[in-house]
This record gives C-alpha cells, structure tokens and sequence, in this order.
C-alpha cells in the first residue's frame, strides 16, 4: 500500500482534542496554506480563501457558536448537550481554520465564460472540498486530529464582524483541530458492489 492510502486511512473525524500539539502557530499557518495553494480550482480560480484560528481567537470562535445556537435551541436540555458537544470535540481543540469561497472572484469567472456559468458554483464547492481534504490530510500526517463541521450560515455574521471577514467571502466550513486523546471508532465500508462500476 501507497503512503498516499496509508494516510487516507489515518485521515479521520477526532472528536476528542486536545490543546498539547508540537507544533507552533506558524508552522499551523504555513501547513494549512501550502495544502491549499497547491490544490487545483476550476480555471485556476483559487477561490478558496481560509482563515486559521488559534488561542483566544479559536476559543472565541466557539463561544460565539455557542451564542448563536442558544438563540436557535429546541430547549435548555438540548442546549446543553450542543454544549457539551462544542465544549469538548472542537473548542478543546488546539485551533480551527474556516474555509470561505470568494464570491467576487466566482462571479467574475461567470461574466468572463457565460458557456460555462451554471457550473462555476458547483466548481466552486468542489475546490473547497479539495482544500479542506488536504489540509486534513496535511494535519493527519502531522499527527494531529480534526473534524469537519458546519454551522453557518448560522455564525456567518458574527464570524465575519469578529474576523474582520470581507463581504465577498462566504463560509463554507470550520475545521476545529488538536492533538488526539481517543482515536476514532472504526469505519465502516459500504459493500464494493453497491459503489464502484469497472468496464473494459
């Protein structure tokens, strides 16, 4: 087996993070923007933009969350299980980056190549799914776990007036990040037959 597949399977969703990581905020920051300066876009868009969060920025962040999930909450028993769930699998993590999808530049591709401008936002979400894929992937082999997670449009505002976010720039996803205190469960597969398809 490849290293590449060796790391896809390391690759997974850590819920139980820890602040304890080796790394320093800078080596953080340059992993997450090599990963994502080398993954391809439609056209070479690079509309993906992201924003690394560490300290009391990242602890912030989930704060925030948390503030906003209260105003959307079912009931109290409901909101504190949200949480405890906030508390302990992303705010105790180490640090969060947030993906965003530069919508000036996704708009320009759709006046520059009108043939193509249905697809341009559907490429677009493509191009995030890459770049969040390798820096997860990135901070896998460094050792250090994360999960994908999805609360806006909820907290889009509040991240944006906190982050000092532009405008044209639209969340697509928080990654919270840290050292790994549990590994994960083990996956599960769906049966070969039922996904892949092979003619000759």
């Amino acid at each position: 087996m490849t290293h590449f597949n060796d790391l896809q399977e390391k690759r997974r969703s850590i819920y139980a993070l820890s602040k304890e990581i080796e790394k320093t905020d800078d080596e953080l920051f340059q992993l997450v923007k090599t990963a994502i300066k080398n993954t391809p876009s439609a056209f070479n868009s690079q509309s993906v933009q992201a924003v690394v969060l560490t300290g009391d920025a990242h602890d912030k962040l989930w704060d925030m969350t948390l503030n906003e999930l209260a105003k959307v909450s079912s009931s109290e028993e409901a909101f504190e299980q949200t949480t405890q769930k906030i508390k302990g699998a992303f705010q105790s993590g180490y640090g969060t980056v947030l993906y965003f999808t530069d919508q000036k530049i996704v708009q320009g591709l759709k006046e520059q190549a009108p043939l193509y401008a249905d697809n341009f936002d559907d490429w677009a979400e493509e191009a995030v799914g890459i770049s969040l894929y390798a820096v997860w992937l990135a901070l896998a082999e460094a050792g250090i776990g994360a999960s994908l997670q999805h609360y806006n449009p909820l907290i889009d505002e509040a991240v944006k007036q906190e982050f000092h976010i532009p405008e044209n720039w639209v969340l697509r996803g928080e990654m919270p990040f840290g050292a790994i205190k549990a590994p994960a469960a083990e996956k599960t597969y769906t049966d070969d037959d039922a996904r892949f398809k092979h003619f000759k």
